[in-house]
C-alpha cells in the first residue's frame, strides 16, 4: 500500500491563542524527544544519528515558522505577543542544542563511511553549526554565548515590533493633494477640521512622496517615515551590534561581519567592504549622470532648494521620466487594477514554471487573506497563503514567510506572502515587488520536498536568496506579458509602446538607485564593524560618501532600517544578488521568456533543489559556467534612450 500524500496545515477558525500555545508545545515537546533518544547511549550508525536528528530539526522548524509568521501578521494584538513569547522559547531551546556537548558528540562520533551526499552534506553543516554556536568553547564561556543568544532574540523582537507598530501621520490642507492621482484623494477626504491625514503606511507614503507637489508636505510626511521608531530604537540598536560583536569575538572572529559571511558565498567581512567599493565605483557615471539632470529640474521649481533630499528624489524622478521619457505613472497605474494583478501575476508565474494554483476555501487569520493549493500535473506540491493589503499590527513592508517547511513524502511546503498594496490601482513598482517577493514564495514550493529540513525550500547560502526573486522582476516589464493582465476600466490591454517607454524611463535613474543600496549596504556592514558610537552621524557620513541622495536633516534612518534586525550586516545581499540574477537571466530570450526548455531548466536547476547544493554551484549548473559581473556591468552602462531615442 502506497503512503499517503503529505496534507497541509490546518489553521483554526477561532480560538488562535490555544491553538498557537498547543501546537508550539507539541512540536517542542517532539525536538527535546528526538534529541533526547540522540543521547540515550544507544549505539546508533551516522543514518540513524541524522534520521534523528532531522526529526528534532523539522519540528524545531514548525515551531519556528508558525511563531514568526504570527507574531507579524495576526490581527489579535494578544497572538502576536503570544508568538513572540514562545519564540523566545524556541530560541532557547536553539541555544541550548547548539551549545550540548553531549549531543555533538554523537553527531561528530557517528561514523559517516555509510552516509550519502546528501546526508554528508547534512552531517558536515551541523558540525559547523555546532562549532559556531560556541560548542568548542570553555565551559566558562558557553553559559555567556547562551545569555547573548537569548537576550539577542528579545532585542531584534523589540527592534522590529518598534518599527512595525509606529504608524506616524501628517496633517495637510486638501489643496496640498494636488498632484496625487484621483483615486487616492478620494480616498483621503479631510477630516472633522478640515485637513487631510496622510500615514507612513506603504499605500500612503509612495504615492505622495511621487506625486505630491507641495515640497512642504513632501517632506513633512518623509520627516516623519525616516524617524519611525526614533527614538527608542536608538539604544535597542547599540545594544544589538554591541552584543553581535562580543558574540563573533568570543567565537575566535575579528567582527561580526566576519563571523556572519564566513558562510555566505561571499566569505569574509573583508570581501563585503571590496564588493561595496566594486559596486561604488560601478555605479558612479551612470549615478552623477542621473543627479545632473534631477538636480537641473528640481532647480527649476525650486532655485534656492538647499540640496537634493529623500522627500524630493522620487518626485523629481517621477517628474523627468514624465517629461523626459513622455512617461505618466499615473498614466501606467490605471492599468493595474490589484485583483487583475493578482490575477495575471498566478498566470504567468504557472506558465513559467508549469503548475497550477487552486483556490482553496481554508481557514484563516484574516478575510482579506487567499489560500491556494500549487499543483503539477494534478499533484499537489504545496500550498501559498496571498496576505497583501496593510492592516494595523501588520508587517509593515513586504516579504514571505515560511509556514511550514516541506519535506518529501511527509509535509508539504507552505507559505506566506506579506505585502502591504492598495486594493484599487497600483503603482507599477508595486507590481514588480509583487512579482519579486512571489519568486520567494515559488522557491519556497519547489524547493521544498527534500530529506533534510536543513535544505528544505529557500534554503541556499543567505546571499543569493534574493537572486531568484530579482530575476522573476523581468516578467513584470515585458509589453507581451504585461499585455495579459494590465487593463484600464474598459478592458484595453497596456500599449506595447507604453511599456516601451516604461522601460526606457526605467533605464534612468538605475546608477543612483543603485548607490543608494550601495549606501543601505555600507550602513549595514559598518555598523558592526566599526560599533560607532553615533549612528545619525554615521548614516550623514556614509549616506555623503556612497548615496547621491543628500542627507534630510532631523532624520533617523537607522531606528527604521528593518534589514539590521534580520540581515544583520549583510545587506550587500541585495546587490550581490542583483548581480547574480542579471547573470541568469541572460539565459533567457527576452523574446520568449515563456520557452519551455530553458524555464524548466531554471526550475529543475536553480530552484526544486533548494539547499542541496551550494549557490555557486546551482548556477553553474543552470548557466553551464560559473557566474559574472559581466552582464550586470553592461546592463549599469547602458545609457537610458529619451522618448524619441
Amino acid at each position: 500500500m502506497s503512503e499517503p500524500d503529505p496534507q497541509p496545515l490546518v489553521l483554526p477558525v477561532d480560538g488562535w491563542p490555544d491553538w498557537l500555545a498547543a501546537r508550539v508545545d507539541v512540536l517542542l515537546h517532539t525536538t527535546r524527544y528526538r534529541l533526547g533518544e540522540l543521547k540515550d547511549g544507544t549505539v546508533r550508525d551516522a543514518v540513524e544519528v541524522l534520521g534523528l536528528w532531522n526529526a528534532a530539526d523539522i519540528a524545531l522548524r514548525g515551531a519556528d515558522s508558525t511563531t514568526g509568521l504570527l507574531s507579524e501578521v495576526h490581527p489579535e494584538e494578544a497572538v502576536r505577543t503570544l508568538a513572540e513569547q514562545r519564540a523566545q522559547d524556541i530560541a532557547r531551546l536553539r541555544t541550548d542544542r547548539g551549545l550540548d556537548r553531549a549531543l555533538y558528540d554523537v553527531v561528530d562520533n557517528a561514523d559517516p563511511g555509510g552516509l550519502d551526499d546528501q546526508a554528508r552534506r547534512l552531517r558536515e553543516h551541523v558540525l559547523r553549526d555546532f562549532r559556531r554556536s560556541g560548542i568548542d568553547r570553555s565551559d566558562e564561556t558557553r553559559p555567556r554565548l547562551r545569555e547573548i543568544s537569548e537576550r539577542l532574540t528579545v532585542l531584534e523582537q523589540d527592534f522590529s515590533r518598534l518599527i512595525r507598530d509606529d504608524i506616524r501621520a501628517v496633517k495637510i490642507s486638501p489643496e496640498q493633494l494636488d498632484g496625487l492621482p484621483a483615486d487616492f484623494i478620494e480616498g483621503h477626504p479631510p477630516d472633522a477640521d478640515g485637513l487631510v491625514t496622510i500615514t507612513t503606511d506603504m499605500p500612503d507614503y509612495l504615492p505622495f512622496r511621487t506625486f505630491a507637489r507641495d515640497p512642504q508636505a513632501r517632506r513633512a510626511l518623509t520627516v516623519q517615515f525616516l524617524n519611525r521608531a526614533w527614538p527608542d530604537n536608538d539604544p535597542v540598536l547599540h545594544e544589538m551590534l554591541a552584543l553581535r560583536d562580543e558574540m563573533a569575538r568570543i567565537l575566535g572572529y575579528r567582527t561580526w561581519p566576519d563571523y556572519d559571511a564566513d558562510v555566505k558565498m561571499i566569505g569574509s567581512g573583508q570581501a563585503i567592504a571590496e564588493f561595496i567599493e566594486r559596486i561604488a565605483d560601478a555605479a558612479e557615471p551612470a549615478a552623477r549622470r542621473d543627479r545632473e539632470v534631477l538636480v537641473q529640474r528640481q532647480r527649476q521649481d525650486e532655485p534656492e532648494a538647499p540640496g537634493f533630499d529623500a522627500a524630493d528624489a522620487s518626485y523629481y524622478m517621477e517628474l523627468v521620466r514624465r517629461e523626459q521619457f513622455d512617461l505618466d505613472a499615473q498614466e501606467v497605474r490605471r492599468y493595474f487594477d490589484f485583483d487583475r494583478v493578482r490575477k495575471g501575476l498566478l498566470e504567468v508565474t504557472s506558465r513559467l514554471f508549469g503548475i497550477e494554483y487552486q483556490p482553496v476555501d481554508a481557514p484563516v487569520w484574516h478575510p482579506d487573506v487567499a489560500a491556494f493549493d500549487v499543483l503539477d500535473d494534478g499533484e499537489r506540491l504545496g500550498r501559498i497563503y496571498l496576505d497583501l493589503h496593510p492592516r494595523e499590527g501588520k508587517y509593515k513592508h513586504a516579504a514571505q514567510f515560511d509556514l511550514v517547511g516541506g519535506i518529501a513524502g511527509e509535509l508539504l511546503p507552505e507559505g506566506v506572502l506579506v505585502c502591504n498594496f492598495p486594493k484599487g490601482l497600483m503603482e507599477h513598482q508595486h507590481v514588480v515587488t509583487l512579482f519579486h517577493e512571489f519568486g520567494h514564495l515559488v522557491h519556497h514550493v519547489l524547493g521544498g520536498r527534500q530529506r533534510f529540513a536543513r535544505f528544505s525550500g529557500v534554503a541556499t547560502e543567505w546571499d543569493f536568496v534574493e537572486a531568484p526573486s530579482q530575476m522573476l522582476e523581468e516578467w513584470a516589464w515585458d509589453a507581451d506579458v504585461l499585455a495579459t493582465f494590465a487593463l484600464d476600466a474598459d478592458g484595453t490591454p497596456i500599449p506595447a509602446e507604453l511599456v516601451r517607454r516604461m522601460r526606457a524611463a526605467k533605464e534612468f535613474g538605475k546608477g543612483m538607485s543603485v548607490r543608494t543600496q550601495t549606501f543601505y549596504t555600507a550602513l549595514s556592514y559598518l555598523l558592526h564593524r566599526d560599533r560607532p558610537a553615533d549612528h545619525t552621524l554615521a548614516v550623514r557620513e556614509l549616506q555623503s560618501r556612497y548615496d547621491f541622495v543628500d542627507h534630510l536633516g532631523g532624520t533617523h534612518f537607522q531606528a527604521a532600517f528593518g534589514h539590521l534586525s534580520g540581515y544583520t550586516s549583510a545587506y550587500y545581499t541585495y546587490l550581490w544578488s542583483l548581480v547574480i540574477a542579471k547573470d541568469l537571466f541572460s539565459a533567457f530570450d527576452p523574446a520568449a521568456l515563456f520557452e519551455p526548455t530553458v524555464a524548466r531548466r531554471y526550475r529543475d536547476r536553480i530552484l526544486a533543489p533548494g539547499g542541496t547544493k551550494d549557490a555557486a554551484a546551482l548556477i553553474e549548473d543552470f548557466l553551464g559556467r560559473p557566474f559574472s559581473f559581466d552582464a550586470f556591468a553592461a546592463w549599469l552602462d547602458r545609457e537610458p534612450v529619451g522618448a524619441n531615442g
